[in-house]
């Protein structure tokens, strides 16, 4: 799939995102970012945003109010944050929509939703994956073109995905999100971090029984990773996710057996077209990467055992980057690795013997 936009996609959001904060229709929220590392040494932004603690809640949010329609951000987005119908520019014609996030923390944070209202529950298709790729593409061509084929100016995305009610998904209806790698790096003392599925990638190695997939052992929590050849067919896309979606489902079989007594653990009903499992995916043009999930965030214990706010984890943390709205929080996770490594085990599922894990 190529795209067919009015002008370079990274021009294209740049504007729109600059008119719509102008406009007050997108509020961007700054945040402090320092790098936390896991107790095995890898790097993870975290991202401090006091403002999101004050949003207010919404009446979909109180149990208490009357039931009304769940809003729909993706069925009619205000124009300020419409940036295109992909491939384009034909509407009717149009499988996916390109909007920009309303609530940012990161500058020109993108998502990707299907035109029709699809259940963000049930696997992905093929022209979902091919338009993610499709816009990962795009940003890269034209950020490399601008700046020069060896310029450290360029650009690229990193786009993710979360599924089931463990995932730290919000939305319903189908979308994938992208965020700008170089603008995960501004705002903070960022050094020394790099995005996560690249390190999983270059510090990859084969499954113990398979050669199907990579995996990283430093990474407290199972994922399955392939490297994606160069410009992918949709089926090609298509069926690296299948299989690494089906290694993740049986890896989540193994533990569920394996564990009984986890009785608050199990698969998801399939009734109605929903994948069995919860998980985040990850894609660059290099990569895919799925991680199941089991939890969509901890409570963290300060010092003294008393429980601080639950931190919630998305797709982003296979970006490598987390964030917290409360002070106790921030400063937790930066005093001690090992907050770290038990947040990302407790969301995650953990290795067993003979996968992932050096024996």
């Amino acid at each position: 799939m190529r795209l067919s936009i009015p002008q370079p996609l990274p021009e294209l959001v740049e504007s729109k995102f600059t008119a719509a904060e102008a406009s007050k229709t997108l509020i961007f929220s700054a945040t402090d970012v320092c790098v936390i590392r896991t107790t095995a040494g890898i790097p993870f932004q975290l991202r401090y945003c006091p403002a999101l603690a004050k949003k207010p809640k919404s009446q979909n949010d109180d149990p208490q109010s009357t039931p009304k329609k769940k809003f729909d951000p993706f069925e009619t987005p205000p124009e300020d944050l419409f940036i295109a119908d992909l491939p384009g520019p034909d509407p009717a014609n149009a499988s996916h929509i390109l909007v920009l996030n309303k609530y940012p923390v990161i500058r020109d944070h993108v998502i990707l939703a299907t035109k029709q209202n699809k259940p963000q529950t049930h696997l992905l298709e093929s022209d979902d994956l091919a338009a993610t790729y499709a816009v990962l593409r795009e940003w890269d061509e034209q950020k490399t073109s601008a700046t020069g084929a060896g310029s450290s100016a360029g650009g690229r995305m990193f786009a993710f995905f979360n599924s089931g009610e463990h995932s730290g998904a919000s939305q319903p209806h189908r979308h994938i999100q992208f965020l700008p790698v170089e603008r995960m790096s501004e705002g903070g003392q960022t050094a020394g971090w790099d995005l996560l599925v690249d390190q999983i990638v270059a510090a990859g190695q084969d499954s113990k029984d398979s050669k199907d997939f990579l995996n990283n052992p430093a990474l407290p929590f199972a994922h399955f990773a392939s490297r994606l050849p160069p410009n992918p067919s949709p089926a090609e896309l298509h069926a690296v996710y299948a299989s690494l979606y089906t290694r993740a489902l049986e890896f989540v079989k193994k533990h569920i057996a394996s564990a009984p007594q986890s009785a608050s653990f199990t698969l998801h009903s399939t009734e109605n077209g929903d994948a069995a499992i919860s998980y985040n995916m990850a894609m660059t043009r290099d990569a895919l990467v799925i991680a199941p999930r089991r939890s969509g965030g901890d409570v963290l214990k300060g010092s003294d055992g008393e429980e601080l706010e639950m931190v919630e984890l998305n797709g982003t943390m296979l970006g490598g980057t987390l964030m917290v709205k409360a002070q106790e929080q921030w400063d937790l996770l930066r005093k001690d690795e090992r907050v770290l490594t038990r947040l990302l085990e407790s969301v995650g599922l953990p290795w067993g013997k003979g996968e992932g894990e050096k024996q």
